[in-house]
């Protein structure tokens, strides 16, 4: 992973994805006596998110690595999604809208924290760099339907 933190940068999460994050990946590994767990702990080791006050960096892969990097001003909105099966497990999805051309949703899946409280820890930072990067919200590329 990305050598961080940078001079000014602290890091709000740094982990993978949830194993078993919700009921459903429970009765999977349960019915396929733990072949699913084990394809779930694959995927899992195999996925790794950095989140800091400055900027998201998600990598993936075993034998060779797809990391994609998203400046934090890039972000336009975050929705948070708890369904019941996740929320029982205590883990949540954040759903990032960007102004990244490649990439102008990024989900990042069965986060093992409370996804309310990184909101609410990214929410701040996300307001510095755009004040810092002097962006402004008529400058989005993305057009909306």
């Amino acid at each position: 992973m990305t050598k961080v933190p940078l001079p000014d940068e602290r890091i709000l999460f740094k982990g993978h994805p949830a194993v078993i994050g919700s009921v459903t990946r429970v009765l999977v590994s349960i019915f396929t006596l733990g072949i699913g767990a084990l394809w779930y702990w694959l995927q899992s080791i195999n996925t790794q998110y950095l989140i800091t006050s400055q900027r998201i960096v998600i990598e993936r892969g075993v034998f060779s690595k797809d990391i994609e990097t998203l400046e934090i001003y890039q972000v336009d909105d975050i929705q948070l999604e708890k369904p019941l099966n996740q929320r029982i497990m205590g883990t949540g999805n954040m759903l990032l809208l960007t102004r990244d051309i490649s990439a102008p949703k990024i989900l990042l899946e069965r986060l093992p924290i409370d996804v309310r409280e990184l909101y609410e820890q990214m929410r701040p930072c996300i307001q510095q760099a755009r004040f810092r990067f002097h962006v402004r919200d008529e400058e989005n590329p993305r057009e909306f339907p």
